[in-house]
């Protein structure tokens, strides 16, 4: 891995790192562990609508995505859709661009992204509490 590519992972684990910190001692949510994926949509591609973890599965509590899209329109598809609830048809839509960031509950939003247009890239995560007993370590090492 080049320097730049090292620097620039190195920085997002620090910042997810840091938001662990401030949102454990704001809000007490007893965050333990984070996990992420790069994600890339092609032309076509979408994501049917979902919740990032089980209603009392308590593993995946707060989810969060931040976009690297520069200079997306409204025409580019691919947007976020959080709806409230199930019984939500509408959601808001949220506009994959650059610098925009988005946190929400992991079992109580379900979402969605829409077909996109183009390219589309973002880095997905989830915040997570420790969940270990006796014998099951979580999560796993």
């Amino acid at each position: 891995m080049d320097r730049r590519r090292y620097r620039c992972k190195q920085a997002v684990l620090d910042w997810t790192a840091s938001l662990q910190q401030f949102l454990n001692r704001r809000l007490f949510l007893g965050l333990f562990s984070f996990e992420s994926h790069f994600a890339h949509y092609g032309p076509g591609d979408y994501y049917k609508r979902h919740y990032d973890a089980f209603r009392g599965g308590a593993n995946r509590i707060l989810s969060v995505v931040a976009y690297l899209n520069s200079g997306w329109t409204n025409t580019d598809g691919g947007k976020l859709v959080l709806y409230k609830d199930d019984a939500d048809k509408e959601g808001v839509k949220v506009v994959p661009l650059l610098g925009t960031f988005v946190v929400f509950l992991s079992e109580e939003f379900p979402h969605e992204v829409l077909a996109a247009h183009r390219d589309r890239y973002s880095i997905a995560g989830w915040y997570r509490v420790n969940t270990s007993v006796a014998t099951k370590v979580d999560p796993p090492l």
